[in-house]
């Protein structure tokens, strides 16, 4: 078996690796790439850097994006700053990609800093690639469903290549039920929880949690095993059963696994981005590149938005592609996005602490506000708010052991510390 996984580990890197070559090799030589239909970016109170980053942010450039490239480069840059942004925002590939094509000259100390980190990313994206596939393979012997997104299917999908986008992780959606036999699978790859959990906690876990990461010898929260798409008490009920109901296969270094459908991997990105509140730049162009290589289904998209209640969640993501990157939305979506008066206003928000580099502590008030602010029902916001005060998170686990007969104390753990933040 172990000679079979690494056989596989070398199909994978090779032919993942030829595609990666492709990319170094256009990054050495600088071609420039075709072009797309794009319409004004909105010009903000950005920092020229940060502008530089937006226009670089993308794998087919239109003219107008190029132009913004050039302009950046015609003024006096903080090239520290601009490798300080593109490490924080995620997008120092695609950065290094389009600057090694559309920059005449760059300082010498900036150009080898862009080909060793765009090297490196290569060589740990190709690692992950053979991982994941190591993975998913043992995965579908045990007749387990399991789902990888993001990382190096979603780099290789929507980016085309898996050197051109930053991932540290290995995520996969797995129904609640097959979490035990998936961990023991794991295990048998050499991969352990990150945190040990009591049986009766994990149990508990299952129930309002929505995920478990896992380490191995080669570094730690290496892979996560997600049975919901967002935590529990986020009150978007998007059933990840359903989800892999509805799930393809995908091709990764000529390897084949499983993926979401294209309408299905919109909407996760778009609600993994809020999750996040859009802080970094990579998770915009997630999007924008998921609709720019994938035939979206808008009517569908649409439909399952307003079922879930997350319809302003996709508007906000497609409205910041639209300002920042100046993509071009199908009808029905620029329709939508421009129904919404609070759309433009948490855009604009949003949009503005991403030129910051803003960040936020999740488990403050403000962050809360700001997700009930995303929410377009009355009915989900208050859903949201019962879910917030009384279902316990791994902090109030930590703070009390309780037996499992007493679990439902927990509430109250969650009560005193959400009243102790507000004071």
């Amino acid at each position: 078996m172990q000679k079979e996984e690494v056989r596989l580990q070398k199909y994978v890197l090779l032919t993942a690796s030829a595609t990666a070559q492709r990319t170094e090799s256009a990054f050495m030589s600088q071609p420039s790439p075709p072009a797309v239909l794009v319409v004004s970016p909105q010009k903000g109170n950005f920092s020229r850097e940060f502008e530089l980053l937006c226009a670089c942010a993308g794998v087919e450039l239109a003219a107008e994006r190029v132009a913004r490239i050039a302009d950046c480069l015609e003024s006096d840059l903080d090239w520290n700053e601009v490798l300080r942004l593109a490490e924080h925002h995620g997008v120092l590939p695609l950065l290094a990609r389009n600057l090694s094509a559309h920059a005449a000259v760059l300082p010498p100390e900036i150009a080898r800093s862009l080909r060793t980190a765009f090297a490196a990313n290569v060589q740990r994206n190709l690692w992950f690639a053979g991982e994941l596939a190591r993975i998913a393979d043992r995965f579908q012997e045990q007749c387990l469903r399991a789902v990888p997104y993001k990382g190096p299917v979603l780099a290789e999908s929507a980016y085309g290549d898996v050197g051109l986008r930053n991932f540290g992780d290995l995520d996969f959606l797995i129904s609640a039920a097959d979490f035990e036999r998936a961990k023991r699978t794991l295990g048998e790859l050499g991969f352990r929880p990150s945190a040990d959990q009591r049986p009766a906690v994990e149990r508990f876990w299952l129930r309002k949690g929505y995920e478990r990461s896992f380490d191995s010898v080669a570094g730690k929260y290496l892979v996560e095993l997600q049975w919901g798409v967002l935590p529990y008490f986020y009150a978007v009920d998007l059933s990840v059963d359903e989800l892999l109901a509805r799930s393809s296969r995908t091709s990764l270094g000529g390897h084949e696994v499983p993926s979401l459908g294209p309408e299905d991997l919109l909407l996760v990105l778009c609600l993994h981005a809020a999750k996040h509140l859009w802080m970094r730049l990579i998770w915009v162009c997630d999007i924008a590149e998921t609709m720019r290589t994938q035939a979206v289904d808008w009517a569908v998209v649409l439909s399952r938005a307003r079922a879930l209640g997350v319809v302003r969640i996709l508007c906000v993501s497609l409205w910041l592609l639209r300002a920042l990157f100046g993509v071009s939305l199908p009808a029905p979506a620029e329709e939508v996005v421009d129904s919404d008066p609070e759309v433009r206003f948490l855009g604009k928000e949003f949009a503005a602490r991403l030129g910051r580099s803003a960040t936020y502590d999740f488990e403050s008030t403000e962050y809360f506000r700001w997700i009930l602010k995303l929410r377009e029902r009355r009915s989900d916001r208050a859903r949201y708010l019962w879910r917030l005060v009384w279902t316990p998170g791994t902090g109030d686990i930590a703070a009390a052991q309780l037996p499992e007969v007493l679990f439902p104390l927990y509430r109250a753990v969650r009560l005193v510390r959400l009243m102790r933040k507000l004071v």
